[in-house]
């Protein structure tokens, strides 16, 4: 039986207001058992803990992400900090991180929320999920100084070298491979991909965003993934079968949960 956990999605967004409950029911009857819906601000993070309190099989990261600071303030660090702490269905601390791809926040203003709210999932026992571009050497600087190794997590849509590779497998990370990988220009996360252990990969679609190849550019869904895996497993050489069931088991221990 497939079984799918797409542990990185936007189903929140507003992308999918249209016919946000067909596609769900449509995810679920391609093997998609299990949905983590990440927040990327403090609105965001609202309506993904309401996703996931209204679906079973759904379960939210609370955080801000990189360009969106500037929603923090005494009130709403509050209600995030609370609603983590609290919320059952809060399994992770996210998105969080870096970003000198685009300059919306000065680069100290976001170093200052990618530490706080690391602090706040070491506080918690909840791991992170980590958004790095253009930000390699600063995202890894400031992990270590936070000790991301007792916190854990997973780097999202991972998208640099073997070598930066190593560092986060290092502090024990797991690494988010979604649409990216199919891309004919993808040949850097391909070389990763090849490098990094099985043990340490997730399957995510970061949808709407990202969709794989041959369906890039339109709107993406969890239902994609099996493309995902299919290219993994023909990076890696071994069956998707076995891609798809460490995918699974590695999701779950990511995001601390039983696999029944």
């Amino acid at each position: 039986m497939l079984r799918i956990f797409d542990t990185h999605a936007h189903y929140d967004d507003e992308a999918f207001d249209a016919d946000r409950e067909e596609v769900l029911s449509l995810i679920g009857m391609q093997g998609v058992r299990k949905v983590c819906d990440i927040g990327a601000g403090i609105e965001s993070s609202r309506t993904a803990l309401e996703l996931s309190k209204k679906h079973d099989n759904m379960y939210c990261a609370l955080g801000v992400i990189p360009g969106k600071c500037s929603e923090i303030n005494e009130e709403s660090w509050k209600w995030l900090c609370e609603k983590a702490e609290s919320e059952s269905k809060c399994v992770a601390i996210g998105e969080i991180g870096l970003d000198y791809y685009w300059d919306d926040d000065p680069k100290e203003v976001q170093a200052l929320w990618f530490g706080n709210q690391m602090e706040l999932a070491g506080k918690l026992g909840k791991p992170i999920v980590v958004h790095s571009r253009d930000a390699a050497k600063d995202t890894i600087d400031i992990m270590k100084e936070h000790n991301a190794s007792g916190i854990g997590g997973v780097i999202h849509c991972y998208s640099y070298t073997k070598e930066s590779a190593r560092e986060f497998l290092d502090m024990g990370f797991y690494f988010g491979i979604g649409g990216v990988v199919t891309f004919k220009n993808a040949k850097k996360l391909a070389e990763a991909v090849r490098y990094i252990p099985l043990s340490n990969i997730v399957l995510e679609t970061d949808c709407p965003y990202l969709a794989p190849v041959p369906h890039r550019g339109e709107r993406n869904h969890s239902g994609y993934l099996t493309l995902v895996a299919e290219e993994i497993a023909r990076i890696k050489e071994i069956p998707v079968e076995e891609v798809l069931e460490a995918a699974w088991h590695n999701a779950h221990s990511l995001y601390k949960l039983d696999e029944s």
